[in-house]
């Protein structure tokens, strides 16, 4: 007579797998895979073995900008600016929930000025957890002047209007730039209107005519350092230079670059397409060119 134990632990072997068969047939039938009212084939098996061993592994989907109070405010924002892109600095950021929303929204580069020394440690710690910290940053201020060049800012959110005055955020602004400067009603807007003075290069010999002469009546001596961006290095001085075409138009720059390895222009060029905010070298988009010129090209 065969020991009672022993069947006890074939009952609940059995047991145990026709329960991991019935789990195993609704998740194939949610599959739609074939055979999941059959027994079991091989590639079902497959299937659901790799299913149950990634999706614990898929980290889940967590908003950066946590609640939805900050990134509604930031949607706001931007609409009400009609900014889609370049850089934004935000005066009196807080603990940087806003400030950080505000890249969510669009992938810009963001920056904000904070003058309590606790707040900043708050945002960065917060930015730094939703692993961003780079595109967005921020910075402990003292007030008053903004550290930054004329003409280099695309929208500035001010949320400390005592701290600095308008006359100085539009120093910064870039032509066309934006200002929303909270106030106790909402938001005061300004906008840097774009000087006559500005011209644009659009073709490759300035315009359709091939007239290489500009109507631009600021460009003169260069006096400082405005933005620097990649590439940092050429592929060659021998050779077709690693940026081939410039061209500009309203307030962006586009170039054609070859990205490929700087160690030996004998590699594989990887050319781009690239536009480039004009007057802070924010990147805005890449494309892929097929095919160019020969990077051999002397």
């Amino acid at each position: 007579m065969p020991d009672k134990s022993f069947a006890r632990t074939v009952l609940r072997n059995n047991a145990l797998k026709a329960t991991r068969n019935c789990r195993m047939n609704s998740l194939l039938k949610s599959l739609r895979l074939p055979g999941a009212n059959r027994r079991f084939r091989h590639r079902n098996w497959i299937a659901a073995v790799g299913l149950a061993l990634f999706l614990p592994l898929a980290p889940p989907s967590v908003s950066t900008a946590e609640g939805g109070a900050p990134t509604e405010e930031a949607a706001e924002i931007l609409d009400a600016a009609g900014v889609t892109g370049g850089l934004i600095v935000h005066v009196g950021c807080g603990d940087g929930r806003l400030t950080l929303a505000l890249h969510d929204a669009v992938r810009s580069l963001v920056h904000g000025l904070e003058t309590d020394e606790g707040l900043v440690r708050k945002a960065r710690e917060h930015i730094q957890a939703a692993g961003l910290y780079g595109p967005v940053s921020v910075e402990l201020w003292s007030g008053g002047r903004l550290p930054y060049a004329e003409n280099l800012v695309n929208l500035a959110v001010v949320e400390s209007p005592r701290r600095v005055t308008d006359a100085e955020v539009m120093r910064v602004l870039v032509p066309g730039g934006v200002a929303l400067i909270r106030q106790n009603d909402g938001w005061k807007k300004l906008v840097k209107q774009r000087s006559g003075e500005l011209g644009q290069w659009t073709h490759f010999l300035h315009g359709p005519d091939n007239n290489a002469v500009a109507h631009d009546r600021r460009v003169g001596p260069p006096r400082r350092l405005q933005w620097l961006a990649a590439p940092r290095f050429a592929r060659s001085h021998e050779h077709l230079a690693s940026v081939s075409v410039v061209v500009s138009a309203g307030g962006r720059l586009f170039a054609i670059v070859d990205e490929g390895p700087t160690e030996s222009v004998l590699l594989p060029s990887k050319w781009r397409l690239v536009a480039r905010d004009a007057f802070n070298g924010v990147l805005l988009w890449k494309r892929s060119i097929r095919r160019w010129e020969s990077r051999l090209r002397g």
